[in-house]
């Protein structure tokens, strides 16, 4: 595949936003590819309220406005990190035909999104409750409308193989993420027509924010075109960007 053309679009994760990936960026620019990181509703410098945002539709509009307005006949590779896996599979379903490739970065790949406890088992991370802050509806028993991670647990969670004042950056930049919104996204479509996309996981082998236990389950449950292996934690493209970038173009 020709080296200048290929269009990347990199989806942040929960908390996350488009500045996550300034490292895999920099080095795709640097080989002559074409990079847009978004911001999803609430993520990142969107000025969206992210307890405000209920439905997962709203969450991944701005993803889904980006693939509407692509010119005629143009594709795009998709990369995927946490709960963007989510955004990712959305597009898939709403735009097979213009997503050449697929990758899936400790990403939730579940081809219907949340249909049972089991798969929210597989895709979710699981938090205990000393290590999250919670912002509660306004009825009572009404689902948190965001979850957060305590400050004190954000690098051993995500990041803690990064350098440090990364992990710090990281800290000042992250957002709470739209609890309900992500957790209740689901899809209805074919797996057949997903299947036309290539799909690569890739595997962080010491994460501590979606176990590796849980990729395997998604892997086994929806076996990709390929699975990678990179051995660092949940946020490869903070503690190893050149690692994930070859890992990346070589799958192309």
């Amino acid at each position: 595949m020709g080296m200048a053309k290929e269009h990347f679009v990199l989806v942040h994760g929960e908390g996350h936003g488009a500045w996550c990936w300034f490292k895999l960026r920099w080095l795709l620019e640097g080989s002559g590819y074409r990079v847009t990181c978004i911001d999803l509703a609430g993520g990142g410098v969107d000025p969206t309220d992210p307890n405000t945002v209920g439905s997962f539709k709203q969450y991944d509009k701005p993803l889904i406005d980006l693939i509407s307005t692509l010119p005629e006949g143009e594709k795009v590779i998709l990369v995927g990190h946490g709960a963007g896996g989510l955004s990712v599979i959305h597009a898939m379903h709403e735009f097979v035909d213009r997503i050449s490739q697929a990758f899936f970065v400790a990403a939730t790949m579940l081809p219907f999104g949340f249909q049972s406890d089991e798969d929210k088992n597989d895709g979710l991370p699981t938090l205990p409750e000393n290590e999250i802050e919670l912002t509660l509806g306004e009825a009572a028993g009404d689902p948190p409308t965001t979850v957060a991670l305590r400050p004190e647990f954000q690098r051993e969670r995500l990041s803690q193989q990064s350098p440090e004042e990364e992990s710090v950056l990281a800290s000042m930049l992250m957002r709470p993420w739209p609890a309900t919104a992500i957790s209740t996204a689901s899809f209805e479509g074919d797996d057949e027509r997903l299947n036309r996309v290539k799909r690569i996981f890739i595997k962080t082998e010491r994460d501590h924010m979606l176990d590796p236990e849980q990729q395997d389950s998604m892997i086994k449950k929806w076996p990709p075109s390929e699975v990678l292996v990179i051995d660092t934690d949940h946020s490869p493209f903070l503690s190893a960007p050149e690692q994930l970038f070859n890992l990346i173009v070589k799958s192309l």
